[in-house]
């Protein structure tokens, strides 16, 4: 049974730091707020925590200080995660983020070295790296991606009892790595703008897309709809593995974990529709859209849907 923060008194301390990383999660992450809703409030908080120690570490990559000193500042971060490890961060530091960080990790067994790999993955972008194949590309997606989906179970945990449970970390991990692709393929133009390509060179050249995105429109005699709706078959493949963890979690973990994947797979649908439109601008839903995607996370009839496709599969 995982201790919850509803077992314990919450010091008002503790409550400000929480407060902070919900209004870093709710004005930064959009479609994680969504799903992040539908969690009883400890697993809530303790979500928005992880967002918001993601999110700085992100925006430190994004960010334009020189090379080195992204890198300073992410061996920084790296020195915080080891201060929540030893419980060294008292209620009262001026750091809320660590704070909040530090109380969800006593009450939620958090697999925290995610938090280094996705420092690491950061760093792979800060160094400029490119990916020559798919699989070159899994390590990337792996840090910045997987590990949020592990570090996120331990928040979740699973039923007692659920059947297969002990590949849980594995669909958690592979659910991120199709979030992970479908945000690349939403973000193509402005990652290109930025200097920055992800798609394997392999495919890009397979496809005639090595020239790269920097318009509004495909390279010259490229077959860029068929890099798209290949990448886009790759993600669903991904999707239909991860989406396994859902019947391995209670109703609300699954409701939020299904609502947070619904948004993304109905990005990939709209970009398999009008592959161009990655490159005209940011594909997005609109927050209806996201609403209904919520609903039906929290009804359940994804997870059901899953529950039923593995029997017929055992069958």
């Amino acid at each position: 049974m995982i201790r919850t923060v509803d077992s314990e008194h919450v010091s008002a301390p503790v409550l400000a730091a929480y407060s902070y990383c919900e209004a870093v999660t709710g004005q930064q992450a959009r479609n994680f707020a969504y799903g992040i809703r539908l969690l009883p409030t400890p697993k809530r908080r303790a979500m928005s925590a992880l967002y918001a120690l993601s999110r700085r570490v992100d925006d430190i990559g994004d960010g334009e200080l020189p090379g080195e000193a992204k890198v300073a500042r992410l061996e920084d971060t790296r020195a915080l995660l080891a201060r929540v490890r030893e419980g060294a961060v008292e209620e009262d530091d001026t750091d809320p983020v660590a704070v909040a960080l530090a109380h969800a990790s006593r009450a939620f067994p958090i697999p925290l070295g995610g938090l280094d790999e996705l420092i690491d993955g950061v760093q792979m972008d800060v160094r400029g790296e490119a990916y020559e194949t798919w699989d070159d590309l899994k390590v990337y997606c792996r840090c910045v991606a997987g590990a949020i989906g592990r570090l996120s179970l331990g928040v979740f945990g699973t039923e007692p009892g659920a059947r297969g449970a002990e590949r849980a970390p594995e669909y958690a991990d592979t659910l991120g790595l199709a979030l992970q692709l479908t945000n690349i393929l939403r973000d193509v133009r402005e990652d290109a703008l930025g200097g920055r390509t992800y798609l394997p060179a392999d495919d890009l050249a397979k496809f005639g897309c090595s020239a790269g995105f920097g318009g509004p429109t495909p390279p010259e005699g490229s077959d860029f709809a068929g890099l798209v709706h290949f990448e886009v078959r790759r993600a669903r493949a991904l999707f239909a593995e991860g989406y396994r963890l859902l019947p391995m979690l209670d109703r609300r973990s699954g409701a939020c974990v299904a609502a947070m994947a619904g948004i993304y797979r109905r990005l990939l649908d709209r970009i398999e529709r009008d592959p161009e439109a990655v490159l005209r601008g940011r594909v997005s839903l609109p927050g209806r859209e996201k609403a209904y995607v919520a609903v039906r996370g929290l009804s359940g009839l994804d997870t059901r849907h899953v529950s039923r496709r593995t029997v017929r599969r055992r069958a």
